[in-house]
């Protein structure tokens, strides 16, 4: 048995004067996008009817039917930009990018990238930074943890001396307190 309740409608779904997902609502459908499934399963019969939103003409196309010296000068204007998109990226590609002279894309996109370069750099002076005191202070764990056996050793050479039993994993702390634990001489 099936419903036959959906409505396959091809997305996005605002390109369409109508509310659709209103129209759907109240005709009981439920709406999926008919560009990104191919089956049609429990597709409705009666949908409701829905028209395309006017979309104005590209800029392109209104110059076309104009001037043909204006298409020209655009056309002059996004080579341009494009050649000067086009040094940066092969700059960037190079390893050094040298700052355009022109083109508002060329220069964003150089900011951009510098932007990014400035933060890497600081970023990787903070490492070596958070590296150097890494290292600063493993040693002076190590340093600690020397001067500590060096402790432990001298109270089991005590507790060896009076004869006192200790655990062999005994900790500083239990070690200190059978030395003080021990009868004054």
């Amino acid at each position: 048995m099936s419903n036959k309740n959906i409505w396959y409608l091809p997305g996005p779904f605002h390109q369409y004067r109508e509310d659709v997902k209103a129209l759907a609502k109240e005709a009981g459908l439920r709406i999926i996008d008919a560009n990104v499934t191919e089956g049609r399963d429990d597709e409705a019969d009666n949908t409701p009817e829905v028209t395309l939103k006017e979309v104005p003409a590209p800029a392109i196309v209104a110059v076309v039917s104009g001037d043909q010296i204006e298409l020209e000068e655009l056309i002059g204007k996004l080579r341009a930009e494009s050649d000067t998109v086009r040094a940066v990226i092969g700059g960037l590609e190079a390893g050094e990018i040298v700052k355009p002279e022109c083109g508002e894309l060329a220069i964003r996109l150089y900011d951009a990238l510098d932007h990014i370069r400035t933060q890497v750099d600081e970023l990787a002076t903070s490492r070596d930074s958070l590296a150097t005191d890494n290292e600063t202070l493993r040693g002076e764990i190590e340093s600690l943890k020397a001067d500590e056996g060096k402790e432990v050793e001298a109270l089991r050479a005590k507790l060896d001396a009076a004869g006192v039993t200790y655990r062999a994993n005994a900790s500083k702390e239990s070690l200190e307190k059978l030395v003080a634990d021990l009868p004054k001489a």
